[in-house]
């Protein structure tokens, strides 16, 4: 350590130093407290915020002193509740905390935001698309047409890549429509732990099973994955042989959804994209 200067703050320093912060930045009225009484400091009192986050006083003093303890999952997401924090201050929270960020739950975009859908569309020549947590295509760009065709209609009305995978009319069987429909399957699986029970996700399992012999043999794996990164050939009925790198990435605004994007992995296909 260079003599004069102070050691960095710790972890637990800074979470100490940002709860404190944050506590006094929260008004008493904002969380239903009458102001009485004579406040050395503003916002929150520590026994207040200790009371309605439902922990003891002495516990969450050692926490804004930047003791040696551990809080659980359920009490930093007590402490952002009360604290008003919004996604990123709530994810910040739990990084501090060292510990792991709950999944998130619940409800989910459902139609694209204006402004995904003017990038997607903003995206041609090169084809492009959004989705949902149960594979629901919220937007889908003309390019992706061109090249991959028009996702159908599950039962209940909605556009959905699985419905479209598994038993989708007029698509060629090959080896890559194959593995892309396994992909999608383990990211839905993955998001289907998520929702667990929700009727949107059980009834499209249930159609799928009775429709689909394929999904019937994948469903029972288990298999799960994230974000996919790859490249794609494509015996294009028109176009002929086609090859694209493909990417799907995670709005960092809408983190629930997906946006899939793909480019031209050599001339020809191109050439193919910008006709």
């Amino acid at each position: 350590m260079i003599l004069g200067l102070a050691p960095p703050p710790t972890r637990r320093e800074e979470l100490a130093e940002f709860l404190r912060l944050r506590r006094e930045q929260t008004s008493p009225e904002s969380v239903g407290l009458t102001p009485n009484g004579n406040r050395r400091t503003p916002g929150l009192r520590r026994e207040e915020i200790a009371m309605l986050a439902g922990v003891g006083l002495s516990w969450y003093t050692w926490l804004e002193q930047g003791r040696d303890i551990t809080p659980s999952a359920s009490v930093l997401d007590a402490l952002a509740r009360v604290l008003d924090l919004d996604t990123p201050e709530r994810a910040h929270l739990f990084d501090l905390a060292g510990v792991a960020v709950p999944a998130a739950s619940g409800d989910y975009p459902t139609e694209a935001p204006e402004e995904l859908r003017v990038i997607v569309d903003g995206l041609q020549p090169n084809p492009a698309y959004v989705f949902g947590p149960r594979t629901d295509v919220l937007a889908w760009n003309d390019a992706a047409t061109a090249l991959l065709g028009s996702p159908t209609q599950a039962p209940d009305g909605r556009t959905n890549l699985l419905w479209w995978l598994f038993t989708g009319d007029g698509v060629a069987p090959s080896a890559s429509w194959e593995e892309t429909g396994r992909l999608t399957l383990a990211r839905f699986r993955a998001e289907h732990a998520r929702h667990y029970g929700e009727p949107a996700f059980t009834s499209l399992i249930t159609a799928l099973l009775d429709a689909s012999p394929r999904f019937r043999e994948l469903w029972p794996r288990h298999e799960v994955t994230a974000a996919q990164l790859g490249t794609k050939a494509f015996e294009h009925p028109v176009l002929g042989p086609l090859s694209a790198h493909h990417v799907q990435s995670i709005p960092t605004s809408h983190p629930d959804l997906r946006l899939v994007q793909f480019v031209a992995a050599d001339e020809r296909t191109r050439a193919a994209l910008a006709r």
